[in-house]
Order: C-alpha cells, then structure tokens, then sequence
C-alpha cells in the first residue's frame, strides 16, 4: 500500500511541474561554472560522505549529482578533495562534450570551478564570518 501512496505523489508531483523547465538565455561567450561541496560522515552507518556538485552554463543547470562517496574519508579535507576531484573530472568532460556537439565553436574561457572552501576565501576577504573553508579553481 505505501508504493501505491508513493506512485500517487509522485503523479501528483508531475502534474503540479509540468510546465516548469530550465531556461538559459543567449550567450556568444559559453561558461562552465561549477559548484561543489560535500558533508564529512553524512552517512552514520557506513561513515561514508556524501559529495554534490553541479554545472551552470550561461546562468542555467546542465548537470548535478549527489552521491554518497565510495570510500570512506578519514577528515573533511579529504572528503572535500575526492569531491573536489569528482567534480572536476567532470567539468572536463562536461567541456569536451559540449565542444563536441559542434553547436559552437567551443568553450573559450577555461572552466570556473567553486567550491565551499572558496567561499570562505572570499567571504572573509570582505570581512564575513562564514563557518566553513572554500577552495577555487580553473581548468
């Protein structure tokens, strides 16, 4: 009975959003922006992270995932660096693909990668108190 409760929420879902979608506006210069983070032991029985990231191109999302890590991290530098490396060989192929499709010539400008480590970078530059660390990075 609670699969049939679970279908029927679900329909009710599709039919509220049908006419959502993701709009991106016109752009010649084509970036990729990525955003990452990851939580540390997210997962109290297998201690395993949890690593999210997600790819915007020209203002609107091309891809996302939210997984929980294979391995088990034994700090949260290491948990944001397997997410951090995730991500990033992802932004890659995510760059290639989009060359690829001969849509455009290509992606000139190299791939904006955020992740909460930078943030706080940034966030302390201009004299906030954020709680965690940020990184950045171009590929």
């Amino acid at each position: 009975m609670n699969q049939w409760k679970a279908a029927k929420r679900v329909m009710r879902y599709l039919k509220r959003t049908k006419y959502y979608m993701l709009t991106y506006k016109r752009s010649d210069k084509l970036e990729i922006t990525g955003y990452s983070n990851s939580d540390f032991v997210g997962c109290l029985d297998s201690l395993r992270s949890t690593s999210g990231y997600i790819f915007m191109l020209v203002g609107g999302a091309v891809s996302w995932r939210s997984a929980k890590q294979t391995l088990t991290t034994s700090s949260i530098m290491v948990a944001e660096f397997v997410t951090c490396y995730e991500a990033s060989n992802h932004g890659i192929w995510l760059k290639i693909f989009i060359t690829g499709l001969q849509i455009v010539e290509g992606i000139e400008r190299p791939l904006k990668f955020v992740t909460i480590n930078q943030l706080y970078c940034i966030l302390t530059t201009i004299g906030a108190r954020p709680s965690r660390s940020i990184l950045t990075s171009s590929f």
